[in-house]
């Protein structure tokens, strides 16, 4: 399959987990792909690994978000899909306090919201130009069930995937006309570095394996199918769609 022959694809967070799957998936179906992630050393492991480019890129800063943008621009000429893929969890507690909101420092949510939020806001506005002018482009928003759900112990991160999932909605109506349609997928747990704290004892492996009546965690991969999926034309009349990927969580 080429469904992505002659596009451009710009993934954040691709130097590892969905984001790093994603790329690999992109790749193998023709896209040109760049890798954009704060781990500047995992980016170009990654774009060299898919033939890619690689930028290292911190989206809480709106100049970094341009300059990615500007890459695509001035390399391509072009840009066919973003997959708003970065963000901090459970793996970096050593950074952020993941905890409630009488617990969460204030300083603490305004990293975590503009990561998590404002990241993928400067994504899509800086995208979102580039794409009109090329007659549209696919956007996919990688926010998660607990910002669907009401999960407790990590307050700043669920209300920021549920930002994400309110703008994923407006941008959604906002676009569609200009040939851009931005959705966004909502995985439970993934086997990836933001679950392997809360994995490493049988409590935590017990809470997070039983969010989900897979009674699993899913793989990077499967994720990754996902987005890849919305992105492409076989996704063409999906627009505005708020996408679980948990194996059954949201269905209890």
């Amino acid at each position: 399959m080429n469904r992505f022959e002659g596009k451009v694809a710009i993934v954040t967070g691709g130097a590892s987990g969905q984001g790093e799957a994603a790329c690999r998936l992109f790749a193998a179906e023709g896209a040109s792909v760049i890798v954009a992630d704060w781990n500047g050393e995992g980016a170009e492991r990654v774009a060299t690994e898919v033939g890619g480019l690689a930028i290292r890129t911190d989206v809480s800063r709106e100049a970094d978000i341009i300059a990615m943008i500007s890459l695509a621009e001035t390399r391509f000429g072009r840009l066919d899909v973003l997959f708003n893929n970065a963000g901090v969890g459970h793996s970096e507690t050593a950074r952020f306090k993941m905890a409630s909101i009488v617990e969460t420092p204030g300083e603490d949510w305004d990293n975590i919201l503009a990561i998590n939020l404002k990241g993928c806001a400067m994504g899509c506005k800086h995208a979102i130009p580039l794409m009109v002018r090329g007659g549209g482009g696919s956007i996919v928003n990688n926010a998660s069930i607990m910002g669907i759900a009401g999960v407790t112990g990590a307050d700043a991160y669920s209300a920021a995937k549920g930002g994400m999932i309110s703008l994923t909605r407006v941008l959604a109506v906002e676009w569609i006309e200009k040939g851009i349609r931005v959705n966004c997928i909502c995985p439970g747990p993934v086997a990836t570095g933001m679950t392997a704290e809360m994995m490493e004892t049988e409590e935590g492996r017990r809470n997070v394996i039983g969010l989900s009546p897979a009674n699993r965690v899913a793989t990077s991969e499967e994720v990754a199918r996902v987005a890849v999926f919305l992105a492409s034309d076989d996704a063409s009349f999906v627009n505005g769609v708020i996408l679980p990927v948990d194996g059954g969580w949201a269905a209890l």
